[in-house]
């Protein structure tokens, strides 16, 4: 079936909870962002979320689907094995799922996986020095950043372990010489972190094309980062503050990912 002749299904919202139905929302709302802010890889890539409730199923694009045609009731219901637990016609890409379903595995906070291969990232990624403390933005993510060296497509179930190990407790991995991860509590914070992480990237390529002498920023003030952070954010976190504008800025473009 080709992806012009697929059609969501109406009976999706019937067939869930309704703290599944806004995770769907939130995960479909994070599909159309980084498609928006132009992060996405054609149809590769992807972000999963886990779905409220005990069993340890999750939430993934169905595979050949452009992110800006994501919508709640096309993501795909799966379980640790990227088997569906719930009757989809559509189809995932197993492959593409080995590197969440092990962050997912292993650490029960990730309950948001958001994986981009940006060329922003894709270039910081394969500078031996990793991400440079130059820019504020980059200060938030190296005060969780970890590294991991790259071993080919992520098709090796004995890659996991070694993932697991390099990302530990940190919210933000760079794959090396591959692009981002980021993993959250939440939806809203694995897209704002993600945000950050992009921008620092994004920003340490500008500033090098420049060709004159970068300024780092001190040890003194990233190691004070994560407290300024806190109290920039009111103790909330920036996705709890941002998610709302960014679900209105996604309502007036186009609200179909609600569907």
């Amino acid at each position: 079936m080709s992806v012009a002749n697929l059609k969501t299904s109406p009976s999706v919202r019937d067939q869930v909870s309704n703290d599944e139905w806004d995770a769907r929302v939130n995960l479909a709302a994070a599909y159309r962002l980084v498609a928006l802010y132009g992060w996405d890889d054609l149809v590769f890539t992807h972000i999963s979320a886990r779905v409220p409730g005990p069993e340890h199923h999750f939430l993934i694009n169905p595979y050949g689907w452009m992110f800006e045609e994501i919508t709640a009731s096309s993501l795909v219901k799966v379980d640790l094995e990227a088997r569906k637990v719930m009757p989809s016609p559509y189809d995932i890409n197993p492959a593409g799922f080995t590197i969440h379903s092990a962050v997912h595995a292993a650490r029960e906070d990730a309950l948001c996986v958001m994986h981009i291969h940006s060329p922003n990232g894709v270039a910081v990624s394969a500078q031996k020095n990793g991400l440079l403390p130059i820019s504020q933005q980059s200060l938030l993510v190296l005060s969780s950043l970890a590294y991991h060296d790259y071993e080919g497509l992520a098709l090796n179930e004995e890659e996991k372990p070694r993932l697991v190990r390099d990302l530990g407790d940190k919210n933000f991995l760079m794959l090396r010489n591959h692009g981002l991860l980021t993993a959250a509590a939440t939806i809203a914070d694995a897209f704002v972190f993600m945000y950050a992480f992009e921008a620092s990237c994004m920003i340490q390529v500008r500033a090098q094309s420049g060709g004159s002498e970068l300024i780092p920023i001190g040890k003194p003030i990233l190691d004070g980062m994560q407290t300024a952070a806190k109290k920039a954010t009111r103790g909330v976190g920036g996705g709890v503050l941002a998610w709302p504008a960014l679900l209105r800025k996604l309502d007036r473009m186009d609200p179909s990912f609600r569907n």
